[in-house]
């Protein structure tokens, strides 16, 4: 079964002073195509590694307040625009809720601390590593034993496309199949590398969820997007056995609702609320944007 008259299938980027909506696809009678602000482009090196250390705050603020984070686990990375072997990460031990902006370190893929005073999680430079060298596309990588993520995960399945929110993740995530113990090998870095392959996101066996982006928005956003589709289907499961959308349906919905466009303008009402309710995030000066290694 295919939509005739409701699917919109294509976004763009608005005009000069042309307020954010939709209108008709001319080329597919029926159809709309949205309009919608687009990321933001950068005019120095400074100013987006700025931007991306300020949302990765963002990002770790967001987490804490949805209960994403467990503990001393989870970690969520972004790649130095400059440097792009090098990834900020949250230091070792330090609450998702606390983090900002000079908290963050740098470091590369053997591990070493390149600025920054505090810890590195083994596990975080393990696995971020992996996915960051295998990945070039990938700009942000987050990670967390997240509530639902990881009781889902102890199912060893997939998610399967029972919403339309499911479809963000439409053939573009798998298993990570077993679980031997606290990541600290890199070759299960790598295999985790290998199984992700060009996918958004991985459902790790019995040990929770991670997703990656071409922004941090866009990772951040396919997170908490993917634990609530766990959370959902967790739920449908329990009380009976959903219906599911067809693969044709879920297909084509999954161009919309699971472009990087999407993931990365879904991001931005949570951006919006956590820097209304904690403004420090918005404090950054001309140091955060220098790196002098």
């Amino acid at each position: 079964m295919t939509l005739e008259n409701d699917t919109v299938k294509f976004f763009r980027e608005p005009a000069a002073g042309e307020k954010i909506s939709f209108e008709k696809d001319e080329k597919n009678p029926g159809k709309f195509i949205f309009t919608m602000p687009q990321p933001p482009k950068f005019t120095s090196i400074e100013e987006e590694r700025k931007h991306r250390k300020q949302r990765l705050v963002a990002a770790f603020r967001i987490f804490s307040k949805l209960g994403l984070d467990e503990g001393v686990g989870g970690h969520l990375t972004c790649r130095d625009p400059e440097y792009p072997e090098l990834f900020w990460v949250n230091p070792f031990g330090t609450s998702f809720g606390c983090i900002t902006i000079k908290d963050l370190i740098l470091v590369d893929h053997q591990g070493t601390v390149l600025y920054g005073k505090s810890p590195l999680n083994a596990a975080a430079f393990v696995i971020h590593s992996k996915i960051h060298a295998a990945r070039s596309d990938a700009v942000a990588a987050c990670h967390s034993h997240s509530m639902y993520g990881k009781a889902f995960s102890s199912l060893a399945r997939t998610v399967v496309p029972m919403t339309q929110d499911a479809c963000m993740f439409y053939k573009d995530h798998a298993l990570f199949p077993g679980f031997n113990g606290v990541v600290a090998d890199e070759a299960e870095g790598e295999r985790m590398a290998e199984t992700l392959a060009g996918n958004k996101a991985l459902i790790l066996q019995n040990h929770g969820l991670l997703t990656v982006g071409g922004s941090v928005d866009e990772a951040a956003f396919w997170f908490i997007a993917l634990d609530r589709s766990c959370q959902a289907q967790l739920l449908a499961e329990a009380a009976g056995t959903p219906i599911c959308i067809s693969d044709e349906v879920a297909e084509d919905s999954h161009k919309t609702v699971g472009s990087p466009l999407s993931g990365w303008f879904n991001f931005q009402p949570y951006y919006q609320l956590i820097t209304k309710e904690q403004p420090d995030i918005l404090i950054v000066d001309e140091e955060d944007g220098k790196l002098e290694l």
